[in-house]
């Protein structure tokens, strides 16, 4: 199969240009102005259009196994390739824990018949299992995750020795959540006193503090610094956690690197007001002072990477009290979109939107042949429409469990088409049920 898609602006390695390009079975075979329509099957006119890489999502929880009633591959990931990501990579917290090899590779079997996107799924740590922590293949799973705060079953790594165990041990990846354990709980047991159960969550950016977060992520960095280990610190949500990275060399050559998530660059607590418990995530949503801090590292490249830490609940779990009531919300269908609106706003432009979310996971993770518009590169790509205004509303809602934190808000850009490794996955409103995905590869 040979599609041509004509006159797009492709937003590529920091440049603006408009070409064609010619897609041969699941890879890119040419990028040249006026290619002819006859040596193509199918032909996409793109006029007036961008095409960018797909998106790589380096953090994602959908929720298989174990806890399908949130979500599941199949239905987040739909969701995903309808907001442009083609590839992303989800987290070991399920249930059971991703943190056996046989454990692991379940995941990978399930996808393989599930994945609408190209997958990619961690190794979880624990204080108890180096050893199969040192068994993981770093051709074909992307790195190890550590939750240096508290987390679903067993994955708490509060052992000083085990942490320096690992981070000295293994050449791969390390990707962190952190929040140290012992600050949150003392917060915590504060607002139990005053409020019982019910604390309002307007609060809960004071129990998840920045003291938390920057006492964690410095101690991890610091262990990354003794070791060598590489080491990559998830969801950033203060702007003084953002003073312990780098900017003063290229992303290739560093080996501790930080992400933002959408959520962190577009709410504050005082959205709590509005939203609730709907924007409860760990770490919590901060202040302004603290989102300005994340834009400013995000654009002087402190912060290397844009992702979602996508992470659905149904719309009645959120509704407990402050104590019961889980944290993260989805957000795969509208991270692209999000990203769109503050290019058209002017913070960002659009080749550094594709920088942080295209570009560098396929560098910080070593993706194979992802990431970009190249030739000979698979063909992952994403088609806006960036002058269509609509609005998030249920009825245009993908995510399983029914619910968006950005219900109501209106943009001016759209997702009309997504091809995954050559295929037309999402066309303008409508997702091939064939299901298109592959297991991620990372060069070593």
């Amino acid at each position: 199969m040979k599609t041509l898609i004509k006159n797009a602006r492709i937003v590529n390695e920091n440049q603006i240009f408009e070409s064609d390009i010619l897609i041969e079975n699941d890879s890119i075979s040419r990028i040249s102005e006026n290619i002819p329509e006859n040596e193509a099957d199918r032909v996409i006119d793109a006029s007036g259009k961008y095409l960018l890489p797909g998106v790589i999502d380096d953090q994602v929880h959908f929720r298989e196994p174990g806890l399908t009633h949130k979500g599941d591959i199949a239905s987040e990931s739909r969701a995903a390739v309808a907001g442009g990501i083609t590839s992303f990579i989800d987290q070991p917290n399920t249930v059971p824990n991703a943190v056996t090899q046989e454990l692991l590779e379940e995941k990978y079997q399930t996808a393989a018949e599930k994945a609408y996107a190209n997958y990619g799924f961690m190794m979880g740590g624990t204080n108890d299992n180096l050893e199969e922590v040192l068994k993981t293949n770093p051709r074909n799973v992307p790195g190890i995750k550590l939750f240096l705060g508290s987390s679903t079953g067993n994955m708490l790594v509060d052992n000083p020795e085990t942490l320096e165990n690992i981070f000295s041990n293994t050449q791969m990846l390390i990707a962190v959540h952190c929040e140290d354990e012992a600050t949150i709980k003392a917060n915590t047991q504060k607002y139990l006193e005053e409020y019982g159960e019910n604390i309002p969550v307007k609060f809960h950016h004071l129990i998840r503090s920045e003291e938390a977060c920057y006492k964690s992520s410095s101690k991890a960095i610091e262990l990354a610094e003794k070791t060598g280990a590489r080491l990559h610190v998830f969801h950033l949500s203060t702007a003084k956690e953002t003073a312990l990275f780098r900017n003063d060399i290229p992303l290739k050559d560093k080996k501790i690197t930080a992400e933002v998530c959408v959520h962190h660059l577009t709410f504050t607590n005082e959205d709590y007001d509005t939203k609730g418990s709907l924007i409860k995530w760990n770490p919590a949503v901060k202040t302004q002072q603290d989102k300005d801090g994340l834009w400013e590292a995000l654009l002087d490249d402190r912060i290397d990477v844009i992702a979602t830490d996508h992470a659905p609940h149904t719309f009645e779990e959120k509704q407990n009290v402050y104590t019961k009531c889980p944290s993260g919300g989805p957000l795969v269908q509208h991270s692209l979109i999000v990203m769109l609106e503050n290019y058209r706003n002017g913070k960002i432009s659009l080749e550094k939107i594709v920088e942080k979310m295209c570009h560098n996971p396929a560098i910080l993770f070593r993706v194979e042949k992802r990431g970009y518009i190249k030739e000979g590169y698979k063909a992952d790509l994403v088609l806006v429409d960036l002058d269509t205004k609509w609005t998030v509303a249920k009825e245009n809602l993908l995510y399983k469990c029914g619910w968006s934190p950005l219900e109501g808000a209106e943009f001016h850009s759209k997702v009309t088409h997504t091809f995954v490794n050559g295929q037309l996955a999402y066309e303008n409103g409508q997702i091939s049920e064939e299901k298109f995905g592959e297991r991620l590869l990372y060069t070593i």
